[in-house]
């Protein structure tokens, strides 16, 4: 069996590498993407904060399969990388907002162009006041971490891994997101949304590390959970508008000409994630472990 992966292979569990070595692959991987997100010059400051806390969502995703393996150390890294990624959290509530304007603009709000100019205008100025700087400090506190974070993927005791383990763990979050899923999406409060988003994130990056052993099948599935993760961010996006239109607060002279926009496309959005999810997640959990063996039996 081999240890290492091909140069055009990207890390992922497949039968032709031991499981530990796999996750470790995938583990310099992530850590690899993060680096480059802070080291390229050519990387304006806003691209580089979302390129690091993308992989920062991998890397924490990464973290909660491997943690019963591994123990504290594992929560330890999982909470610096939260940690790190909340550091450069900055403007991500105002572009929150900007991207909800889009979203209205794209259907038909009742504003004219001057009038939604003038919001962007207002809405751009929190952003800015807002906006991480990547400085030089910023990115030596960045590249430290991943530096102790390699360090630390190099020791972890993972030769004793099967893909029984891995799959268990696949699962779980499997199981834990289904769970989420509302019995009645209309009513369902906003901070429940907010929470299946989450696993549907983990979920969603649990999953891309056994697409060797179906690529079509498991480029469809991931491909669904972030579809269906856009949708239930875009919700969020409405949200955090209308939280900005609320009393006293920067856009509070809009509410009433935002107010029946936002309610309608927040519908919208619920209703699209609806139907993503009965896809997704229609297999109870037992049945997706059946698969995992089957799939993984196959590549062999």
């Amino acid at each position: 069996m081999s240890y290492s992966f091909p140069m055009q292979e990207k890390p992922a569990l497949r039968p032709s590498v031991a499981v530990g070595e796999a996750l470790r692959g995938v583990a310099r991987d992530i850590l690899a993407e993060a680096r480059a997100a802070i080291e390229d010059s050519t990387k304006s400051d806003a691209d580089a904060v979302h390129d690091f806390r993308r992989a920062m969502k991998r890397w924490r995703a990464l973290l909660r399969l491997v943690e019963p393996f591994l123990g504290e150390e594992a929560r330890r890294l999982r909470d610096e990388a939260r940690d790190l990624a909340h550091a450069l959290t900055g403007a991500r509530n105002a572009q929150s907002a900007l991207d909800a304007l889009a979203d209205l603009e794209k259907h038909g709000l009742a504003l004219s162009a001057r009038s939604v100019a003038g919001l962007r205008q207002r809405i751009d100025g929190i952003r800015e006041a807002a906006e991480t700087t990547l400085n030089a400090d910023m990115r030596l506190r960045l590249g430290s971490a991943l530096d102790q974070a390699a360090i630390v993927v190099e020791r972890w005791p993972l030769h004793t891994l099967t893909f029984d383990d891995i799959a268990d763990q696949l699962t779980r979050f499997y199981r834990d997101a289904r769970r989420m899923i509302p019995t009645h999406w209309p009513d369902t409060d906003a901070e429940e949304l907010h929470e299946l988003r989450k696993r549907v994130v983990i979920h969603r990056y649990q999953i891309d590390i056994i697409e060797p052993l179906w690529p079509r099948f498991v480029k469809m599935w991931s491909g669904e959970a972030q579809r269906l993760r856009d949708r239930l961010g875009k919700h969020q996006d409405m949200l955090m508008l209308a939280s900005l239109t609320g009393p006293h607060q920067p856009l509070a002279r809009w509410r009433s000409r935002l107010a029946t926009a936002i309610a309608e496309r927040r519908a919208a959005h619920v209703t699209g994630a609806a139907r993503i999810a009965a896809r997704i997640f229609v297999e109870k959990p037992n049945a997706l472990r059946r698969r995992l063996d089957a799939m993984w039996t196959v590549g062999r």
